[in-house]
């Protein structure tokens, strides 16, 4: 079984990115149970048993050996071992995921990590991936049969989905957004670390968690505001941003929000289609230190209102396989991804998820650029709001990004009207 990736997979191929998933739990874990649930998975979603080979000039999935294939590993550790497999890449020309379980040496408290390339997943179907595998762990300590339909073929591209346009359109789109972002060249924040090379980091998370009680009151003000929560944390970073780069006044920041296409097409795609299904808006807007952030979050809001209303998402993914021509397209000085309010796995009665969390992160992270754009990774998983702030320590450094994560908690704090208990109540 084999299928050529289009030019949009073929852009995620170079990057070398994945997401990392991960759950946390207490109490026992059936091991032989969750290993058959694993290889349930994979053989309904046979994209899982793929790697990336060459295919002239670009690349094909093909599906793995037998004895290739990803199975689930276990092992003992502690929480040490999330940020060992954070910055574990995945084997080029190997499996395109990695599932480990670890557990302490009491067998009460497990960490399960998936690992997952761009080149088949995106944040939501990251999520449906991993609450469909407990899903299949629950039904076989349940006593449903391991039973697994047979493996219907590998998914198409999701650019092959989009509504047929005349190609001068497309012509006309990228002309604009070339132009445009050569009107307003990216404003990027500076590295506050400066070392020979990537060898001397890795790849840390600055996490922001809020409890049910206030991630509850700031989604009662945006909509009090006419807002999105998006829009909320869109602008508390791209402020924080602003007060990270010299001079005093108004500077153009862009703010790159990636959207999800699967429920805007017809028919809408599934979540738990492991492909890639997103394409992102780029807006490009005046912020000082002293911005409004109620004004500048319904800024960040309309724009992306506006960017659907156009239909200019589906000529966002029609123009993607030229940005290695025009790479400033993709920059931005802040990246605010948003998976919305998700559910989180169900378990067997007897144990419990205590935290999930999804990270972006990839192989190659450049310190001599000297710097990048600030990113935040959102998701409310049970009614928690979580931001994961990822950076390279060779890169960023600690200090810098937990005051990065500070300044967005306040922010956000502070538009849920939280008293002082109840700021103290949110988790970082």
């Amino acid at each position: 079984m084999r299928r050529v990736l289009c030019p949009v997979e073929n852009l995620y191929v170079a990057q070398r990115s994945r997401a990392v998933l991960s759950c946390a739990l207490d109490g026992p874990v059936d091991t032989a149970a969750l290993s058959a649930a694993f290889e349930a998975v994979t053989a309904e979603q046979p994209t899982l048993l793929a790697r990336v080979v060459p295919d002239g000039d670009g690349h094909a999935l093909e599906l793995l050996p037998e004895t290739e294939q990803p199975r689930l590993r276990i092992r003992t550790g502690g929480e040490e071992d999330y940020a060992k497999e954070l910055n574990r890449p995945l084997t080029v020309g190997g499996p395109l995921t990695r599932a480990v379980l670890v557990s302490d040496p009491d067998e009460e408290r497990h960490t399960l990590v998936l690992t997952v390339d761009h080149v088949i997943t995106d944040g939501h179907s990251a999520i449906a991936l991993l609450n469909t595998l407990w899903d299949r762990y629950r039904e076989r300590i349940g006593g449903a049969p391991a039973l697994s339909p047979p493996a219907a073929g590998l998914p198409g591209p999701i650019s092959r989905l989009l509504p047929q346009v005349d190609e001068a359109e497309t012509a006309k789109f990228l002309e604009a957004r070339v132009e445009e972002a050569g009107r307003h060249p990216v404003e990027l924040v500076e590295y506050d670390v400066r070392t020979p090379g990537e060898a001397s980091g890795s790849i840390e998370v600055q996490r922001l968690l809020l409890d049910t009680e206030t991630t509850s009151r700031l989604r009662q003000r945006a909509r009090a505001e006419g807002l999105s929560v998006h829009g909320l944390i869109g602008a508390a970073l791209l402020l924080a941003a602003r007060r990270r780069l010299d001079g005093t006044g108004s500077r153009i920041l862009r703010c790159m929000s990636p959207v999800d296409l699967r429920s805007r097409l017809s028919p809408p795609v599934p979540a738990d289609v492991m492909v890639a299904a997103v394409t992102a808006h780029f807006q490009d807007l005046a912020v000082a230190e002293d911005t409004d952030v109620l004004e500048l979050a319904r800024q960040v809001a309309g724009g992306l209102r506006d960017f659907f209303d156009r239909g200019d998402h589906f000529e966002a993914m029609r123009i993607m396989p030229m940005v290695p021509q025009h790479p400033t397209l993709h920059l931005g000085t802040v990246i605010v991804t948003n998976m919305g309010a998700v559910s989180g796995p169900r378990l067997p009665t007897g144990t419990h998820v205590t935290d999930v969390r999804l990270v972006p992160a990839r192989e190659h992270y450049f310190p001599q650029a000297g710097r990048s754009p600030l990113m935040a990774c959102v998701a409310s998983f049970d009614g928690r709001l979580a931001i994961e702030f990822p950076h390279h320590t060779a890169c960023f450094s600690r200090p810098f990004m937990r005051e990065l994560r500070d300044e967005v908690l306040a922010a956000l704090c502070a538009l849920a009207d939280s008293d002082e208990e109840r700021h103290l109540a949110a988790t970082a």
